[in-house]
């Protein structure tokens, strides 16, 4: 059973290597470490319609993570159904259908121990899971610096970038999180194509590296858009600043001479950047999926990723063209606002690019998310660092009326009992 379970989960890490979405449910056909729901109810507090066995935990994180950067104020009940699927040893798997059992180290996920770190980071109050959840992707960090979908397997590009971006969201420095001498960016590298590549290939991300003997590794999209966002220094939700207008800055290699070094940290952010900009260009401002035999087709979730990193990286503009598409043909990949985990994410990157994500593409896609699970504590409510500034400056104009209203009375003794009335206006900060 044991020897099954992990080849359903290699057979998830190849979906990953394909370009797939993690939570595809056309993957029924890998074994699975939990029970057959059959006709069960989801669970209480859970986002999304879809059978939760693959992807309950990312898509849930995503959702929280969106509607929270959205102003909506989840359900106690959403937030629970997180963080009661968190193991003794602070990880995650992609579900737990019984939570009373106790978790099978090897079905333990790095990918959703990373997307419910920052989930629970965005929506603040929850320390100590994070601490415990940041605390386990240290102990299931590779020798190489490196991080793979289940512990114990080698690393991958998608792994990696994802455990570097909970780091980054818990202000974990990256540089200082190191296993046998190789910290988080260094299992980053190890998956970046640099000077040795074709000058078409550098700057991209490879899934996983190629076995001794084996032919190179080829860039892959899904890979290259996830990793972008970890090479450019970045998490969910993605913040829109440090624009420049410059476009990202290709990987500068010797003349005529290529070179097996990695790509150096610094330039990682910007290459990938670079790589990414003229493969969206290449493909009418969308990555795409190939599989063998199949035709080509649009990988949303790669465009996705790649509109993030490169927003991150302080490139918008060059993102611009892959949200347009997305915003067009969004809808295809959220089946109408059906797909919690497609539409939180087309919420995030609507975010990251400053358009709203109530009208983006003609869709509300707030509203479609919210109502794929439980209703809301909040719809539009102010964070609380807000509430405090609107409250300090209604105190602040408190204090210049009691001013006003005293010369005023004044002016009332002196000119015999005129009535006067007042009125203020106050506005909260949003």
């Amino acid at each position: 059973m044991l020897t099954a379970a992990r080849a359903g989960a290699a057979a998830l890490a190849a979906a990953l290597l394909a370009g797939t979405a993690a939570a595809t449910p056309a993957f029924a056909d890998i074994p699975s470490p939990t029970a057959s729901l059959g006709a069960a109810p989801l669970p209480e507090g859970l986002y999304g319609k879809g059978d939760p066995t693959y992807d309950a935990v990312w898509r849930q994180s995503l959702a929280l993570t969106a509607l929270t950067t959205a102003k909506v104020t989840p359900a106690d009940s959403a937030v629970a159904w997180l963080t009661g699927q968190q193991c003794a040893d602070g990880g995650w798997p992609s579900y737990r259908a019984d939570t009373a059992t106790a978790c099978d180290p090897a079905f333990e996920d790095s990918n959703a121990t990373a997307l419910a770190i920052q989930a629970l980071t965005t929506l603040g109050g929850h320390q100590d899971a994070v601490d415990k959840g940041v605390q386990w992707l240290k102990a299931n960090q590779n020798a190489d610096g490196s991080w793979a979908y289940n512990p114990g397997n080698p690393g991958d590009a998608n792994s990696t970038g994802l455990a570097v971006n909970a780091l980054i969201a818990t202000r974990n420095d990256p540089a200082g999180v190191a296993k046998a001498g190789r910290n988080a960016f260094d299992g980053l590298a190890v998956f970046q194509l640099g000077c040795a590549a074709p000058a078409d290939q550098r700057g991209a991300f490879v899934y996983q590296t190629a076995p001794a003997g084996a032919p190179a590794a080829e860039p892959n999209a899904l890979a290259s858009g996830q990793a972008s966002l970890a090479a450019a220094g970045g998490k969910l939700p993605v913040a829109n600043g440090n624009r420049t207008d410059a476009a990202p800055k290709a990987l500068a290699c010797a003349d005529g001479g290529a070179t097996a070094t990695a790509v150096p940290r610094a330039d990682s952010g910007e290459a990938a950047g670079a790589y990414l900009t003229e493969q969206l260009a290449a493909g009418g401002q969308h990555l795409t999926l190939t599989l063998p035999g199949a035709a080509p087709t649009p990988d949303y979730t790669a465009t996705a990723w790649a509109a993030l990193g490169l927003v991150q990286g302080g490139h918008p503009q060059q993102a611009a063209g892959a949200v347009d598409w997305l915003a067009k043909e969004g809808g295809n990949w959220t089946k109408g606002g059906t797909d919690a985990a497609a539409t939180a994410t087309l919420v995030l990157v609507a975010q990251a690019a400053q358009r709203d994500p109530a009208a983006f593409g003609g869709a509300d896609l707030v509203k479609q998310l919210t109502a794929l699970g439980p209703a809301p504590k909040a719809v539009g409510a102010p964070s609380a660092s807000a509430s405090a500034s609107a409250s300090a400056g209604k105190d602040k104009d408190s204090g210049i009326g009691k001013f006003w209203l005293l010369g005023v009375g004044l002016l009332i003794g002196i000119g015999g009992g005129l009535v006067l009335s007042l009125q203020r206006k106050r506005g909260a900060k949003l």
